[in-house]
């Protein structure tokens, strides 16, 4: 994709943030304009994340003419605002690529560049990292300094105000810069906070401040008057004090879409001591009239016409899991007024608008705080009710001590819907969900299942409700096959497999048992139909159906395993240890996701890569009897 940078005067002699830095400042402002049209044309034309880096543009331009990065430490909390960022940083004609396999990562990301300090995807974990680069800063002693950059989503989570916490504790030169991209700011009120921010991060109020503590540090009455003045004078322009009782020297609300204000504010605030706080008001999707109105519409768009008025629509396609999820939560919540739906701020994502909008005193949102999402249901649970996480399946990974400690040692009716689980594709290695089946398969009272296929999914659901023991049913990102749904009332056996096809023993020279676990099935049926095997859809990881197995290694020369999930510690690790455990020698193949992390790329891309289609299973199979 080739898009003509003669439209970008300014942008297309922007190669690094130097160049950026020699600018005037006055040209500022038309920089960010083409940076905006730029990422607009750039990312309708290949998809990816786009409402966050619209709104992110004049607080972009700033922070780089300011600070002098990548020597001066930039993170970005999440990443889907910093688009802008990729461009001024050298890698402008890449952008098309990104999220595309091999092409530019969805997030920053430190291999990539030297100007992504910190690898993220994850949310809530800027603060953390710049602190600990503050005191290496502060130990190095070369004048280096610290931004982090988090969205007001992000800051729901703990982990900010931990580590908000503590930076406020041991009183490091770092600044914290909160987007808020929820809250608008009239042009009045705007306009005296732009001038309030000056004034208070400015070196005359900044050495009054600090000059009047050392003169009154030993007459502690007048101190504290003083000090009392001081908040009372800054609680009357600024919405809240609750920063700088944490630590934090608070500045703000300003207009983040002013970048001249910015960079005075920005360039005051660079030389403070001590950590800073700066908050800044944007408007998610700024400048493009439909991802304002719509953010979350917008949040990550497919290519589309940006010259239109809405997104293409898609051609009708079967429902996802996820819909399936939310669908299936209605029906139950109809019959069960007990149900207790949560999520940790994903309720688009995971199917749950519906049901948020037809049982709102039923439905959960915690926000980012997947620790609290597992405890809270923890707590329900204790109370009678019968609460169902829906979760992906890498944010999973954040609440794990409270799914062994608060859930599985207690041993609760807590229904775990893992979405998302094995390759996920396009946001790559820290969206990926390869571990699941393996940090589950290693805790007592869990039960996990394993769909091949939307009604088996259901079936897994209904099961694990009704269970009264801790479950969890993960399931991928995408569409199903077409099955029918069962009723919310019909439940599978507990632990029993399904044997899909039996070998023709007249035809069989090597006998061949495939035990797959999840929605690879289809794939493992061309593969037992192309070299005569067995074929069993396991369904549960936990517990497993001993008996089957014991039957199929009496039966046959191979065992075969296949999974969507970390062959370290997955299904097929727990195939092998209970053969194993059962004295038996039989010659086992375990295929599923290799031991590293998984890069970016479309399901299916990688899916062919790591040799997890048909082609790629029978090739391994082939390969492993040739031994």
């Amino acid at each position: 994709m080739t898009i003509n940078l003669a439209e970008y005067p300014l942008l297309a002699n922007i190669d690094c943030p130097n160049d950026l830095r020699k600018l005037d400042k006055n040209q500022l402002t038309k920089t960010s304009e083409e940076l905006r049209r730029y990422l607009l044309n750039s990312v309708s034309k290949s998809s990816g994340h786009f409402a966050s880096g619209l709104g992110t543009i004049e607080l972009t331009v700033a922070l780089h003419y300011v600070y002098d990065t990548p020597f001066d430490h930039l993170i970005w909390d999440v990443g889907h605002q910093a688009y802008p960022h990729k461009i001024l940083t050298g890698r402008r004609d890449q952008l098309h690529t990104i999220r595309q396999k091999d092409g530019l990562h969805p997030f920053p990301w430190r291999e990539e560049s030297e100007y992504d300090v910190l690898s993220v995807g994850h949310s809530s974990t800027s603060i953390s990292a710049a602190l600990g680069l503050a005191v290496s800063a502060e130990q190095e002693a070369k004048n280096r300094k610290v931004v982090a950059v988090i969205g007001d989503g992000a800051m729901t989570a703990g982990m900010a105000f931990e580590a908000l916490n503590h930076a406020g504790d041991i009183n490091k030169d770092m600044l914290v810069i909160l987007n808020d991209n929820e809250m608008s700011i009239s042009e009045n009120v705007g306009a005296l906070n732009n001038h309030l921010a000056k004034m208070l991060s400015g070196s005359l109020y900044t050495g009054l401040r600090e000059g009047s503590k050392r003169i009154l540090n030993n007459i502690p009455p007048i101190k504290e008057l003083a000090s009392r003045a001081e908040e009372h004078l800054k609680g009357m322009v600024v919405p809240s004090t609750f920063f700088e009782e944490l630590g934090f020297n608070y500045i703000g609300p300003i207009d983040g879409h002013d970048v001249n204000g910015l960079v005075d504010t920005i360039t005051n605030m660079r030389n403070l001591k001590g950590p800073q706080l700066l908050h800044i008001a944007t408007t998610k999707g700024k400048g493009y009239q439909q991802a304002e109105q719509d953010p979350i519409k917008y949040h990550a768009v497919p290519k589309f016409d940006h010259t239109e008025t809405s997104l293409p629509k898609s051609a009708p396609s079967l429902p996802t899991y996820s819909a399936i999820f939310g669908d299936w939560l209605c029906k139950v919540a109809e019959q069960d007024p007990k149900l207790a739906a949560i999520t940790p701020a994903m309720r688009e994502g995971s199917g749950m608008v519906q049901f948020s909008q037809r049982f709102p005193n039923q439905y959960y949102d915690v926000a980012i705080a997947e620790q609290h999402a597992v405890t809270f249901a923890a707590g329900l649970a204790i109370g009678g009710q019968k609460p169902v996480v829906a979760i992906y399946s890498s944010f999973l990974q954040r609440g794990y001590d409270q799914f062994i400690h608060d859930v599985a040692i207690q041993n609760l009716p807590v229904l775990f819907a893992i979405d998302r689980a094995g390759i996920v594709g396009a946001d790559g290695a820290t969206h990926q969900g390869a571990f699941d089946l393996s940090f589950m398969r290693c805790i007592p009272n869990m039960t996990i299942m394993t769909p091949s296929d939307e009604r088996e999914c259901q079936l897994m659901f209904n099961t694990g409700y009704q269970l009264n023991a801790p479950a969890a049913v993960r399931y991928p990102r995408g569409s199903g096959n077409g099955a029918e749904l069962p009723s919310v009332d019909e439940t599978i056996e507990l632990g029993k497999a399904n044997v899909i096809r039996t070998i023709d023993n007249d035809q069989a020279s090597n006998k061949i048992a495939i035990l797959n676990f999840g929605t690879i099935l289809g794939e493992a049926k061309i593969t037992a139909e192309t070299l005569n095997a067995t074929l069993v859809d396991m369904r549960f990881v936990k517990p497993l159906d001993q008996t089957l197995i014991n039957t199929l290694c009496e039966s046959h020369d191979y065992i075969v395993t296949v999974e969507d999930n970390a062959i370290a510690g997955g299904a097929g690790s727990g195939v092998n240890e209970y053969i194993l455990s059962q004295g038996i020698a039989k010659k086992i193949l375990n295929i599923g996701l290799p031991d590293n992390f998984i890069k970016h790329g479309t399901q299916t891309e990688i899916h062919q890569e790591l040799g997890l289609d048909a082609a790629g299973i029978i090739e391994q199979i082939s390969q492993f009897i040739k031994r």
